[in-house]
């Protein structure tokens, strides 16, 4: 991939996409600046490895993205950017119970810490002549579902903040790509909070038949691993992917069955 000696940028690097993400950069030569509210066994082993630097902060706050970055250009840069940061809470009440708070915080973690660490990050990469920055959004950016309502409409925006990002600043060497899974093994889906339990209460289905269902109807019928995730992140990120930007790719065991 041609990562050697690169910086590395992640957001919300302490479990699933975001921890996968920063193995498989960490894996490929680069070193991973990793943001996260805490910091879990799985940072903490990269930690002492010397291959990751984690930095503590909460990304909601304005502060909390420049701060992330900042711990980059103290190291010399940086080249790539991963905005991973990101959760999900079901709205089983539907839309009456979506409260302004409810909207307020999904909008400030799913896109304005993304658009604050971009904006952190930027300068450095126009000085350097090129970097490479990657949203991870989500299938409902297209595929809007009332029981994700906010959540859908976040995603939506973050992944047409990266398209027209990619045209500003394509001309300066700088590539802006989206990534949009479909059900991935992690805990919003699989976690005593994620989707599949949240709907068993409301079903009284069991949470592996509510897991079941999500991909029963995908033609590989399977849920998306972190690893396939992050192995495409780094693909995106590194030389061989260096006339993509303005994409958005789709993980989603054939989930999303139209053209679009």
């Amino acid at each position: 991939m041609e990562l050697a000696d690169r910086t590395a940028v992640v957001s919300g690097a302490s479990k699933g996409i975001g921890l996968a993400v920063t193995r498989a950069l960490t894996g490929a030569g680069a070193h991973v600046v990793a943001g996260a509210r805490s910091m879990g066994d799985g940072l903490e082993e990269l930690v002492e490895a010397g291959k990751v630097t984690f930095v503590q902060g909460d990304l909601t706050e304005p502060s909390g993205p420049a701060a992330l970055v900042a711990a980059a250009l103290a190291r010399g840069g940086v080249d790539i950017l991963v905005n991973g940061v990101g959760a999900v809470t079901p709205r089983p009440d539907g839309f009456l119970g979506i409260t302004d708070d409810d909207w307020n915080t999904s909008w400030s973690l799913g896109l304005m810490s993304a658009v604050r660490t971009t904006r952190a990050a930027v300068p450095a990469m126009v000085e350097r002549g090129g970097g490479v920055i990657v949203m991870i959004g989500s299938v409902n950016a297209f595929l809007p579902d009332p029981l994700v309502l906010d959540y859908s409409a976040v995603k939506a925006a973050l992944t047409n903040f990266a398209k027209s990002l990619s045209k500003e600043l394509g001309p300066r060497g700088i590539r802006v790509v989206s990534v949009s899974p479909g059900p991935v093994a992690t805990d919003l889906w699989l976690g005593e909070t994620g989707m599949a339990k949240t709907l068993s209460r409301v079903t009284g289905k069991s949470a592996e038949d509510v897991a079941d269902s999500a991909v029963a109807d995908t033609p590989l019928g399977r849920f998306t691993t972190p690893e396939q995730v992050a192995d495409l992140v780094t693909f995106l990120a590194g030389a061989r992917a260096a006339n993509i930007t303005g994409a958005d790719v789709t993980i989603d065991a054939g989930l999303i069955s139209t053209m679009r």
